[in-house]
């Protein structure tokens, strides 16, 4: 199976797909997707964007006093889940599941007919700020800290399923989907992209 994105696999993503800029919020557009040579007997697809490279020491984010070193302890940050993705469909258009950013989440993100789109992390993340914090669903692309030394990986994972609806709760996390997927998983391809707000990371 085979995955192709907007940008080139290992390559900068444009501005146009993260959700953070330099100067502010960024378009939030998703990027395009395109699969093809799924396997026989796939019945959905899967898709989770996950970044491998968020910093572990949350009071360090953000901060213009110092930078976040290459080498602090590293979790993943989810940008965005998508189940039940119909086995006919093989591609999802640039900003066609998202196409800027919404204070306090999307609630009803568009998407494939059919497919169903999880909580992404900047629910947790924003869930102490009074004017940000709620159900933050579907795509919600790179905001990584300005300060961090290391350039984030962002990588889209397509999952080919031998079933046509996974058994999740109404709001499910990445957790959730992947307790979900095991043992219904007949391929999986990826492509990553990279994004950067600090001109000194490296």
């Amino acid at each position: 199976m085979k995955i192709s994105s907007s940008f080139a696999n290992g390559q900068p993503i444009p501005v146009d797909f993260a959700a953070g800029a330099p100067d502010g919020f960024a378009p939030n557009r998703n990027p395009q997707l395109a699969w093809s040579d799924a396997p026989a007997g796939t019945q959905s697809f899967a898709l989770l964007c996950i970044d491998p490279d968020v910093p572990t020491v949350p009071e360090t984010v953000g901060r213009k006093d110092l930078r976040i070193p290459v080498e602090q302890p590293r979790g993943n940050f989810v940008h965005w889940i998508i189940l039940d993705i119909p086995a006919a469909v093989h591609e999802i258009a640039a900003g066609s599941a998202s196409d800027g950013f919404v204070a306090r989440g999307k609630q009803d993100p568009q998407g494939p007919a059919g497919a169903r789109q999880g909580l992404n992390d900047y629910t947790g993340w924003f869930a102490g700020n009074e004017d940000l914090r709620g159900d933050y669903y579907g795509y919600d692309g790179p905001y990584p800290p300005f300060n961090d030394l290391r350039v984030h990986r962002y990588f889209f994972r397509l999952f080919a399923l031998d079933v046509a609806r996974l058994d999740v709760p109404a709001r499910f996390t990445h957790a959730d989907a992947l307790r979900a997927m095991q043992g219904h998983v007949l391929a999986e391809a990826d492509v990553h992209g990279t994004y950067t707000l600090n001109p000194a990371a490296a």
